[in-house]
């Protein structure tokens, strides 16, 4: 059975870790909120690493290099980056850096279905994530100003954080402003004329379900094409 290799943004940073240094799951976790990874992967619950490790493990991009016993803690297992990692690790991040499309956040897909809450209720979840995201701002520029001579390399994943957020501030507040005046407004009823101008036939459905099964047997020579469609052809 074929493994599936795709890139993961966790399997990244963990194979990323193991480039400096053979180290177990806790180190990792210590050092990924030390230098602020855990803002940009979710670690939240420690099996995700340990899952993302089992995974790398199976594609054969980490392996085992040793077992650490201590009187104080559980035994430890060290890890380490194989050869196939290494370069399995840049072929991700060239691709994970080019790549266009591939994200599919939350906050698009619930901006998608806006409507299924009234303008007020829209409102008020805007106004919550635009103040949560002025204090993620001012963090960021707190830490800017913490990191002093700190190479820029190192800040790149700040500065775009910071982009980003900025971007959506910017869209924030004007939704906002648009929905406390009024230019942008729904309600059941009109929402339900909008659908039905949009919504196609039953009939249409069940045709274009058809298209799919019609052009396969076409193409396997289990239907031949009607005389109309042939006479068609001819003429083209």
């Amino acid at each position: 059975m074929k493994l599936d290799a795709r890139s993961s943004s966790l399997g990244l940073v963990v194979l990323g870790m193991l480039i400096d240094e053979p180290m177990h799951v806790y180190r990792m976790q210590k050092l990924l909120k030390l230098w602020g990874k855990d803002k940009v992967v979710n670690i939240r619950r420690s099996a995700s690493i340990y899952q993302t490790i089992e995974r790398l493990i199976r594609l054969e991009l980490v392996d085992v290099r040793k077992t650490v016993q201590t009187e104080s803690h559980p035994d430890r297992i060290v890890y380490g980056i194989t050869a196939k990692g290494r370069s399995t690790l840049r072929v991700w991040l060239r691709e994970m850096l080019s790549a266009v499309g591939g994200e599919f956040p939350d906050f698009p897909a619930a901006v998608s279905m806006l409507a299924l809450l009234t303008p007020e209720d829209a409102l008020g979840s805007f106004k919550v994530r635009a103040e949560a995201i002025e204090v993620a701002l001012k963090e960021l520029e707190e830490e800017k100003r913490a990191a002093g001579d700190v190479p820029r390399l190192f800040l790149l994943e700040d500065a775009y954080r910071t982009a980003l957020l900025e971007a959506e501030l910017v869209w924030l507040r004007s939704t906002i402003s648009d929905l406390e005046d009024g230019s942008l407004s729904w309600n059941e009823e009109w929402i339900r004329s909008i659908a039905a101008q949009h919504k196609p036939a039953h009939q249409d459905e069940n045709a274009a379900s058809e298209l799919p099964r019609a052009e396969t047997k076409a193409r396997r020579g289990d239907q031949k094409p009607k005389k109309s469609q042939a006479g068609f052809a001819k003429k083209r």
